[in-house]
């Protein structure tokens, strides 16, 4: 057992309100889940030991409040985190429209993910809208940002359609 590697994960899980992010840590963490609803004011994060591949891993599994007013708590608590998990409630549209967005395209020298791998994982997700973008170049931008508004107007007028 000494001869094991110790490593710690930061994993941050994210999404909207009430799609189950603290409900999922603790089933994972405690074996436990309570039907009783207690928004998360803020953030929290429970940790569990676990042996993957011969090495001793601690998760930090770190909970984050869907609710709007919480979220600039985030770039800190995101801060080092080796993975990003998006939660979402299947039974509530609502709680999954996304973009992805593959940014810092002007470094073409550095890129370790190809756009064509990228576009394929979008597509096997459901045809996920991508955009690979250049905040320095302002490449794409504009264009990512009108689909990202267009998707988030189309579900408000799937949860609130007009007469």
């Amino acid at each position: 057992m000494s001869s094991r590697r110790k490593v710690m994960l930061k994993v941050i899980i994210l999404g909207d309100s009430g799609v189950g992010k603290t409900s999922l840590m603790n089933q994972y963490v405690n074996k436990k889940f309570s039907a009783s609803y207690k928004a998360t004011i803020g953030a929290g994060f429970l940790t569990k030991e676990v042996i993957v591949d011969d090495r001793l891993v601690t998760m930090q599994l770190r909970d984050t409040a869907g609710q709007e007013r919480f979220q600039s708590l985030g770039i800190a608590f995101y801060r080092c985190a080796d993975c990003c998990v998006l939660v979402y409630d299947v039974n509530n549209s609502k709680s999954f429209p996304f973009v992805v967005l593959g940014n810092k395209i002007d470094v073409e020298k550095k890129r370790a993910i190809s756009q064509k791998r990228a576009m394929a994982f979008c597509q096997s997700k459901g045809g996920i809208p991508y955009f690979e973008t250049s905040a320095r170049a302002a490449i794409n931008v504009e264009q990512a940002f009108e689909a990202i508004a267009r998707n988030a107007l189309a579900q408000e007028d799937r949860r609130f359609p007009g007469p």
